[in-house]
């Protein structure tokens, strides 16, 4: 038990740049309390100690404003920042390296008994502030849930989840985006962060742009080897001077269209 709580102030003091001291956390962090409480909650709900189990999770629920139920099952080095009005039904699981912020919801919509009604976050998720996860689904290892959420539907690994309905934004995806939009010295996401119209037209029209150059880069590379061929002649002899074999684009030109 105290290896587990020596872990969780390091992962605490890792992770928070305002905790100062391993005193600090140790007296001043619910979470770590709501935690250390949970596990006591959950071996009395797991060795027939049902009421035992409810009432420790009651008590830490009053005292750090956290209600985790007994039968939820928490990773190790977890860490609740902040934690005012969290809740985290019975059957959730967390797994290791997790990091929830205040008031985050992870229950569920089903009433039937025994089912699985609550999610599972997998290694190294991050649940934003004041998201709901529900549902009895997995959002993958290392995927984010951005504040506000509403997920009721799988995440996939290294995904994040925004807005209510939550939709997925794939890592790799956004990632090429940005440095598409990058070239043409235009930042996808930097104002509005995806909600307004025309910064959605303008994400459509990079894609577009993206897709358009490699395609034009790779139809040149392929006209040069064939004409190669049937020419028998060198490869920069069978090119036109203005065929373009290299992805490029001219970011002044494009800047000049959207002003």
């Amino acid at each position: 038990m105290f290896g587990r709580l020596r872990e969780d102030i390091a992962c605490i003091l890792e992770r928070d740049p305002a905790a100062r001291s391993t005193w600090e956390v140790l007296t001043c962090y619910p979470g770590l309390h709501a935690l250390f409480m949970h596990r006591g909650a959950h071996w009395c709900w797991h060795h027939g100690f049902k009421w035992l189990g409810r009432f420790i999770s009651h008590v830490a629920r009053w005292l750090t404003g956290i209600e985790i139920h007994p039968g939820a099952t928490i990773g190790r080095r977890v860490f609740i920042d902040h934690g005012m009005g969290i809740v985290i039904g019975e059957m959730a699981e967390i797994g290791d390296e997790c990091t929830i912020y205040q008031g985050v919801t992870l229950g569920g919509t089903s009433l039937v008994k025994g089912a699985k009604r609550h999610p599972t976050l997998g290694v190294g998720v991050i649940v934003g502030a004041n998201a709901a996860v529900l549902g009895g689904f997995t959002v993958g290892d290392g995927a984010r849930v951005g504040s506000g959420a509403v997920v009721t539907k799988p995440v996939p690994p290294g995904a994040t989840a925004v807005g209510n309905p939550a939709r997925i934004i794939i890592h790799e995806q956004d990632q090429a985006r940005e440095a598409t939009a990058a070239k043409m010295g235009f930042s996808a996401y930097g104002v509005t962060n995806g909600d307004d119209p025309v910064a959605q037209a303008m994400k459509g029209l990079i894609d577009n742009a993206g897709s358009h150059e490699h395609q034009i880069a790779l139809l040149w590379q392929a006209i040069e080897k064939l004409s190669a061929r049937a020419r028998e002649l060198p490869s920069e002899e069978c090119v036109p001077q203005d065929a373009r074999t290299v992805e490029s684009f001219d970011a002044e030109r494009l800047n000049r269209l959207v002003k």
